[in-house]
């Protein structure tokens, strides 16, 4: 990178906050997908000023700019495809209000999604969204993906809860979108307009959000099923009763053999089962747990449990959190890598969907983890592969284009809250279209020298999702 960019950046957000040591720059190439490019600089502001300035220099220089929480999308979405300037906004992490009698709080991008939870608990209130990576991810993240997560069926995912965003546009323009009330019908939704947009658009800074009160009981039920359709079959059973839990979890055999085995989870050995949790008045609670027994009874559930202790119920939630991180520990030599990942179809879809994921691994030879949750149609896969085997990536290359053919056919589409990045971004240009055009304009008007986060989305020109590997294998 030019001697004269790396001065600028220094003398705008000072010595330590910048850095262009190979260990840094190696290190803030990845993200948790497996994809890598080393970025020429790395830089953490600490201040809206101090990102405007750095994305007016980089404008003027034409230096591309990659936005980035916590590392810890799984799409490529924070790989700096182009190199030049991944921006850490992990320093503005600041909880600036709380206010519950409007019901919203604001909060700058770097706040850990955890974090800002704990700082709701003293008033009983919640940003409901509830990611897998909830310790670690950041809000300005989960606003840049639309992230949710397993409550995302009864609450909604994060776009339900955004109602103003300060964002610094590529020019270094600040601007403010939304308002702080939960009613606003004032022209164009931009601060909705940025959601999801994986920073392609501009650096989100701040973001007021809705917030609600926590239910007042939890309880859940683990269901076990000797197949993986009556599995899914619970889940569009349930939710045409009807009854919507607060969250339904599916795992198949694949899964529950690996999380039993990495942390000793305890899960009954079963072809599949479902975690489904009810929240509310303890009476009503109470009810839907009856309900929901009865469902899984009438599909022939092998061994149900219930439970409405915390620790319990929080030992289950583990175990499903866990899969990704245990899945690589099932064989040998294998690894766990999210290709078709995160996929979502039409809720009564789910038993086609889950069926069909298990043929196509099988016509693949890939080993494939099914996993999701499932009562909003939202389905993830984890294959296991040798990722040195240039066989095994054509594979899963393979399996990958049925997977996501299949979705989009079932009704669904590729993407249902870990975004497009690279990995998905093949497949999310075949859904999508009769829309790419759109995109494309509304990028070239608001990013007309295409500094921000380029050559994903709609951007993506490489084909083939098996390039710039964080393994040791050459791309296909």
């Amino acid at each position: 990178m030019d001697q004269t960019v790396v001065s600028e950046i220094q003398t705008i957000v000072g010595e330590g906050n910048f850095s262009t040591n190979i260990a840094d720059l190696y290190t803030y190439g990845f993200d948790a997908s497996i994809h890598h490019v080393t970025p020429s600089v790395v830089v953490r502001p600490s201040s809206t000023e101090e990102v405007s300035a750095i994305l007016k220099m980089a404008n003027k220089y034409k230096v591309p700019v990659v936005p980035r929480g916590a590392g810890t999308g799984l799409c490529g979405g924070a790989v700096p495809l182009k190199g030049g300037i991944v921006m850490d906004l992990t320093r503005m992490n600041k909880i600036k209000e709380v206010r519950v009698p409007d019901l919203y709080c604001v909060c700058e991008a770097g706040v850990v999604y955890d974090n800002l939870q704990k700082a709701l608990a003293p008033y009983k209130f919640t940003f409901p969204p509830t990611p897998g990576s909830a310790e670690a991810c950041t809000i300005g993240g989960m606003v840049a993906t639309n992230a949710s997560g397993m409550r995302a069926v009864k609450y909604g995912g994060t776009r339900d809860y955004v109602l103003g965003l300060e964002v610094v546009l590529p020019s270094g323009e600040i601007i403010r979108v939304g308002t702080r009330t939960l009613k606003d019908a004032s022209g164009y939704q931009l601060e909705k307009f940025f959601v999801g947009s994986e920073g392609t658009l501009g650096v989100i800074t701040e973001v007021t959000l809705k917030v609600v009160p926590k239910p007042k009981k939890m309880a859940m039920v683990l269901a076990g099923f000797d197949s993986l359709q009556k599995a899914g079959q619970c889940v569009s059973n349930l939710i045409a009763k009807p009854l919507l839990p607060s969250a339904m979890e599916l795992m198949d055999s694949t899964c529950i053999r690996a999380v039993n085995k990495a942390i000793n989870a305890g899960l009954p050995d079963v072809p599949a089962l479902c975690m489904i949790e009810v929240d509310g008045d303890p009476d009503v609670v109470a009810k839907e747990l009856v309900e929901v027994a009865q469902v899984a009874n009438d599909l022939g559930a092998v061994g149900l449990d219930q439970s409405d202790d915390p620790k319990q119920m929080a030992q289950w939630t583990n175990s499903r959190k866990s899969v990704m991180s245990a899945l690589s520990r099932y064989g040998q030599g294998l690894v766990s890598v999210s290709l078709a990942d995160d996929m979502a179809v039409p809720i009564s879809k789910i038993p086609d969907a889950v069926m069909a994921f298990a043929e196509i691994a099988e016509r693949n030879h890939v080993i494939v983890g099914t996993y999701g949750h499932a009562a909003d149609g939202n389905l993830h896969t984890k294959m296991l592969l040798n990722p040195e085997s240039k066989e095994a990536w054509k594979n899963g290359e393979n399996a990958v284009r049925e997977i996501f053919d299949t979705c989009v056919k079932l009704g669904g589409t590729v993407t249902g809250e870990h975004g497009v990045g690279i990995s998905k971004a093949p497949y999310f240009q075949k859904e999508r279209a009769s829309a790419l055009g759109v995109m494309k304009t509304i990028k070239r008007a608001l990013d007309p020298n295409n500094i921000m986060n380029p050559g994903k989305q709609q951007e993506w020109e490489e084909g083939c999702i098996i390039k710039h590997l964080r393994y040791p294998c050459e791309d296909l």
